[in-house]
This record gives structure tokens, sequence and C-alpha cells, in this order.
């Protein structure tokens, strides 16, 4: 017997969902991850984002004579899964039978998504309180703007439900809708995953221009050497002289007047002849009152062994560490190592690097290990 008027006999919600319950149990026996929406109470959403996303969609007279009809359907539960990913929402929807509902979103374009973060920059305090709408006024404008903000227009929407209504705005595809925006409740972030843009990049932009008001509020800031040193991975030279300082004028030079022959010197006995003959010795030489003989600069110990690139790659070997391990280790910048290894002359290094050196090249691999670990 065929129905009557054309119309399928209707069937009560608790039958219908009787069936749907018994159908995603067998999906989820089959290795399905089956996401419903679930509804506490009338109210279909409670925060910021799930209303605005609603509140967005009501707000097109395309989509607002249509919605309606599946408000009921989100309520008792017939969404029975709904997933969201990257320009794509896939629903599955329990009318007579169940139905597959598929939303295509297209992702936010570049030039507005820039626009959005160029006007929330500076106003968002934490990630925190961008995902739980804890925004301010200014920035829930520019987010929810209705053409310029992060949710689709009409046009940027594909709608398709496997029912038989011809209408492309059925029922079933309001539902799946809704439950988008009671969805946004649970995971507010999932709105910029549809959209195919990162979230955190709304606090990076809050950053940097935080960085540019220190930066102007301090005035032209100099680049230290240990900074240098980090970003090119060479070693500043420590005797450097500033790019401002001022060299004074050279005085001319005059011609030294002859001294005399002091009184002592003319007085103080002959140096006697070195056994050897020749030139005395250093032993024979007589130290003339009044003058101390000049003491001899301690060789430092980089001076006896310097260091080479050969050295500090045959030291890390040794240790069995990595460029960044071993700089680490030194205290030194990674790419800093790994200038160091590719020189063949002997390396200048800084006051602070050389000590360092000098501490690290006297411990066994043991003892390397544990400082490294900070042990």
């Amino acid at each position: 017997m065929g129905w009557y008027g054309g119309f399928r006999p209707y069937v009560p919600v608790a039958v219908r969902q009787a069936r749907a319950l018994k159908k995603m149990e067998k999906l989820r026996k089959q290795g399905h991850c089956i996401k419903p929406v679930q509804i506490d109470g009338r109210k279909i959403t409670h925060t910021f984002w799930g209303q605005a996303w609603c509140d967005h969609l009501e707000s097109f007279s395309d989509y607002d004579n249509r919605l309606p009809r599946g408000r009921t359907y989100v309520r008792n539960g017939s969404v029975c899964h709904l997933d969201i990913e990257k320009g794509r929402i896939s629903a599955m929807v329990c009318g007579s039978e169940i139905y597959n509902v598929e939303i295509a979103i297209k992702p936010l374009p570049r030039k507005k998504w820039q626009e959005v973060k160029n006007r929330c920059a500076g106003q968002i305090g934490s990630l925190l309180e961008l995902l739980q709408g804890r925004l301010s006024k200014n920035v829930m404008s520019v987010v929810t703007d209705r053409d310029k903000g992060l949710f689709p227009l009409p046009g940027e929407i594909s709608l398709k439900c496997s029912c038989p209504d011809w209408a492309v705005m059925c029922k079933h595809v309001a539902a799946a809708l809704y439950g988008v925006g009671a969805r946004l409740d649970q995971a507010p972030e999932l709105i910029f995953l549809l959209r195919g843009v990162d979230h955190e990049e709304l606090i990076s932009a809050q950053a940097d221009v935080a960085a540019v008001a220190e930066e102007t509020k301090a005035g032209r800031k100099r680049i230290a050497d240990d900074d240098i040193a980090d970003v090119f991975g060479i070693e500043m030279s420590e005797d450097a002289a500033p790019v401002e300082t001022i060299r004074p004028l050279r005085p001319k030079k005059t011609v030294p007047e002859p001294r005399k022959a002091s009184k002592v010197a003319a007085s103080a006995p002959a140096r006697r002849p070195s056994k050897t003959g020749g030139r005395p010795s250093k032993a024979d030489k007589i130290p003339v009152p009044g003058k101390t003989a000049p003491q001899a600069m301690p060789r430092s110990e980089s001076s006896i062994r310097p260091v080479t690139g050969k050295a500090v790659a045959a030291l890390r070997t040794k240790f069995g560490m990595s460029q960044s391990e071993f700089a680490k280790l030194l205290g030194v910048s990674a790419p800093s190592i790994g200038n160091w290894e590719k020189k063949t002359a002997t390396l200048d290094l800084q006051t602070r690097s050389l000590d360092a050196w000098n501490e690290v090249k006297r411990l066994t691999k043991r003892q390397a290990r544990k400082k490294l670990s900070g042990s």
C-alpha cells in the first residue's frame, strides 16, 4: 500500500531515537567514532562562541525561515553524530531514517584573516580568554562581524542531505547547523579549524604589538655582543671598540732630547764578561739601583695550547654529544659550535667562552654528562 498523499507515515520521536541508538551502537562496534550532539534543556547554546554562530546564521534571510525547522530536531537529540574538520561538517540526523548531512565551508580568505588579526592585535590577553569568549566588546564585534568576521557567508557554504526533501535547507541540515553551535560551546577552537586558520596567531599578533610598544618606549636599543653571537653564531672580540667611539687627535711627534747619563750609572761597576764569552748572560747582569728587573708575563693556557676547531670537534666526539648539547655545556649557541669546528685557524674566543672551554676539557665523559644534566 502506498503512502497517503505521497508522504511517509509519522514515526514517534521515541521510536526514531530507539532506531538511531541501535544504529549508532552498531557503527561503534564497527570502529566508527560517533559524536552525538546532546542539548541540556531548551536552550541550544550557552557560551559566546556557540551563540555567536547561531546568531550569525539567523541573520541571513535565506536561512532564517528554514532554520527553525531544525531546532526541535537538535533539542530532542536527533543529531546522532556530528564531526567538524577543516572546511567540512559531516553529520547523521535521525528522521524517518538516518540521513547523512554534508556541509562544505570555504576557508577564510587570507586577506580577511589578516584584517581580523590586525584589528584584534593588542586587545586579547591570553589564549584562555579567547577560547572562553572573555573578550572586549571591540574584539567581539570584530570576530562576529557579519561580513568581515570569522563566520562563513551563505556563498561560502554548500549544503547536502540524503533525505528526499527538495529544499536545500532541509530540517536535517538545519539541525546539523544548530548542532555546530552546541559543539562550539564545548570546543570553541573548532571554528578556527573549520575556517582553516590558527587561533594562536591572534595571540602572536598580541605579542608582536607588545614587543613593538616596549621597543618604542625604551627607544632604540643596541644589540649586545652575546645576542649577536647567538643570532649569527659568531664570537665577538671583547676589545672591539664601539662604533660611536671618537678617537682623539694624535699629538705631533717631537724629537726627544738626549738623556744625560746618570751619576749612578757612571759609578756602577763594569759588568763582568760571561764565562762563555760574547754578550753577558742574564745571570751576569747586575741590576741598577732604584730599578727593578722586568718580570716575565705569565703565559695563558690558551697561548700554550691554542683552541682550534679540530680540538672542539674532538672533545665533543669524546663526550658523545651533539652540537646543541655541547653548546649548552659551554654556555654558547649551537651555531657557534658549528662555526668553530669549520675553522682551521686558531679560534679567537671570548674570555667567558675560553674559561668554559678550559673547565670542560678537564672533565671526563661521565662528568660532562652529569654537568649537562645539571645534577
